[in-house]
């Protein structure tokens, strides 16, 4: 038997009585110039008769039984009906429409029985466009090594055809799953490689132990971080509700370039602000802003930082910080500043203790923001965090599929009680993507954020005198 790791086992169990655990991505693409009427259809029939080798990963299915014992464990499926598994949708040309499909489609749960991934084509889209929905559960791969997946199957050459599937093997051994932007992994990587560490132990105790001493000392003399369960509580941190609500948008990187320089700043810093501004504004307009700052949950890369005993590829190489977000200030540069203090002593205290130590410091809380909404009595007072928000690199440079420009990518993360809303966002090409997702009771005008975000976007370049 192959047993599926304490973390991934629990995921399968929490999910009977929880929220589904996928991760997803859009990807919005033009039909390559001089593409008749039926070059969706054509694809969509290539796509149903291929018979490409299927990446391992995706082959694999977790089964649990009398059989095993009551273990989960992953079997490998014989054989892998695509039509199952790759299906067709079309919109009428209505943007709003077709993020309505997306929120639809990332609601229904992924069958177990079979392989634990659906592709959806949509076509339908303005100016002729088309897109494609994957969705994976996180048991399976997570939201990097998912992204890296499907730019793998996509090329640099506008003029390449017969192009594999993204689900097809690409010639390359599958790796083990990588770390990922959801915060559960993110929090329980490490209970995986404390065995291999345990001649360290007192170490990392050490690390933990003078790491929330520390965080208490940075909250009350710096204010740059935030006192464990030190977040208000938002609409944000309740019960998800069965149905879920995606928006997304692009900007020029050209543009947070300019705020990034004149604030000096990195662009990971005025991304995050853009995103506090919006809910700071959201929340204003409906009269709920509370007067402590939101706080977000934000993965930090400790690649780089003379950390050992992860791979440097596939190994925990991501600590956890809790940044407020400034949502009680009014002055959008003075709260980018705020969030750059804060990200920049994250990466200092996160590289000097090392991922598992930061993801043990914050445990509490996190485990305060998932665990709460499940109680019948919950106080609704304090929560750990309020939103996780997390940057994930795309392509770097343009991509095609047969011909098919890919023009905008998008994530579409997970969320689950106690996080309801999740904000991730992807670089690709010359634009950075916003993928915003939550459960549709908690955000039922998720649709309003964008331009939120663009406005927040326009102050920040108004304050500091750039883009005007």
């Amino acid at each position: 038997m192959n047993p599926l790791d304490p973390l991934d086992a629990a995921m399968m169990t929490a999910e009977l009585v929880s929220n589904p655990m996928h991760v997803g991505a859009v990807l919005i693409l033009s039909p390559p110039p001089g593409a008749g009427r039926d070059y969706v259809d054509e694809l969509y029939r290539e796509t149903q008769a291929g018979n490409d080798a299927i990446d391992p990963r995706l082959r694999r299915y977790p089964h649990q039984g009398v059989d095993t014992g009551g273990m989960w464990v992953w079997r490998d499926a014989d054989s892998v009906d695509i039509a199952q598994h790759c299906q067709r949708r079309t919109v009428d040309g209505d943007a709003a429409g077709f993020w309505r499909l997306i929120a639809e489609l990332d609601a229904e749960r992924l069958d177990r029985s079979r392989p634990m991934w659906m592709s959806y084509l949509i076509d339908g889209l303005a100016g002729g466009r088309f897109a494609f929905y994957i969705k994976v559960h996180h048991t399976v791969i997570d939201g990097v090594a998912g992204l890296k997946m499907i730019a793998e199957a996509l090329s640099t050459e506008a003029d390449r055809r017969s192009m594999p599937p993204f689900y097809a093997e690409h010639g390359h051994k599958a790796a083990p799953p990588s770390p990922s932007p959801g915060l559960l992994r993110r929090l329980a990587t490490p209970l995986r490689t404390l065995a291999g560490t345990a001649a360290a132990g007192v170490g990392l105790v050490n690390h933990v132990v003078t790491g929330e001493v520390s965080t208490v000392l940075d909250s009350l003399i710096g204010h740059t971080t935030v006192l464990p369960f030190g977040a208000p509580y938002t609409r944000f941190n309740g019960r998800l509700g069965p149905q879920r609500a995606v928006a997304a948008g692009s900007w020029p990187k050209t543009r947070i370039k300019a705020v990034q320089d004149a604030a000096r700043v990195t662009g990971n810093d005025v991304v995050t602000a853009m995103v506090a501004g919006a809910l700071r504004r959201w929340l204003l307009d409906r009269g709920e802003l509370p007067k402590q700052s939101l706080v977000a949950a934000c993965p930090i890369t400790v690649r780089g930082h003379g950390n050992v005993g992860a791979d440097d590829e596939h190994g925990n190489m991501f600590g956890l910080w809790l940044c407020p977000l400034g949502t009680n200030i009014d002055d959008p540069a003075a709260r980018l500043d705020l969030i750059h203090r804060s990200m920049s002593e994250g990466k200092q205290w996160v590289g000097k203790r090392g991922s598992a130590a930061s993801l043990l410091t914050v445990a509490g809380s996190i485990a305060a923001t998932v665990i709460s909404p499940l109680l019948p009595f919950s106080p609704k007072i304090r929560t750990g965090y309020n939103v996780p928000i997390s940057h994930v690199p795309g392509p770097r440079a343009e991509r095609y599929w047969n011909g098919a420009h890919v023009d905008e990518i998008y994530p579409v993360s997970t969320v689950y009680d106690g996080q309801a809303l999740n904000v991730t966002t992807c670089s690709y090409a010359d634009q950075i993507g916003f993928g915003y997702v939550a459960g549709r009771d908690i955000v039922p005008d998720i649709e309003m954020l964008i331009p939120l975000t663009e406005q927040c976007l326009t102050e920040l370049e108004t304050a500091l005198g750039v883009g005007i």
